[in-house]
């Protein structure tokens, strides 16, 4: 499968009912994960969004997340673009030159729930994140 380019919505504490919203618009398949299943989040964030994604019968993907503990929201800033995929190589070669010159917030390495992560803003201001799948099974 090629890379996968989608955006990718921060919300304030609401993502499910955002992401459920979207999916009511758009139509499709919603797949949404909490910070409770991964484990070590606290009481308070165990119901919130840590990853949701909508794929429509139009070929679009939306992703969206509560912001993680100790991470502030930030009206206008609650948007990164997302890389994904299973193309180790090329999401790689698309890290390092994403990064380069720019910020990373999240090295690009492995995260607990089994993928390759990272998180950078560009030398232009644009956020970042890329996700390699490198689950098995």
């Amino acid at each position: 499968m090629a890379p996968l380019l989608n955006p990718y919505l921060n919300f304030d504490g609401n993502a499910r009912q955002a992401m459920e919203y979207y999916k009511e618009v758009f139509g499709g398949e919603l797949n949404m994960h909490t910070f409770g299943e991964a484990g070590g989040a606290g009481e308070e964030f165990a119901d919130k969004i840590m990853h949701g994604m909508l794929t429509t019968p139009d070929g679009f993907t939306i992703m969206g997340s509560d912001g993680p503990p100790g991470m502030e929201y930030a009206p206008g800033n609650n948007f990164a673009v997302s890389l994904s995929g299973e193309e180790e190589d090329t999401l790689r070669r698309y890290w390092e030159k994403l990064s380069d010159g720019g910020q990373v917030s999240v090295p690009l390495e492995r995260q607990m729930w089994g993928d390759v992560f990272g998180m950078c803003t560009d030398r232009y201001g644009v956020p970042w994140m890329v996700n390699i799948n490198t689950r098995e099974g």
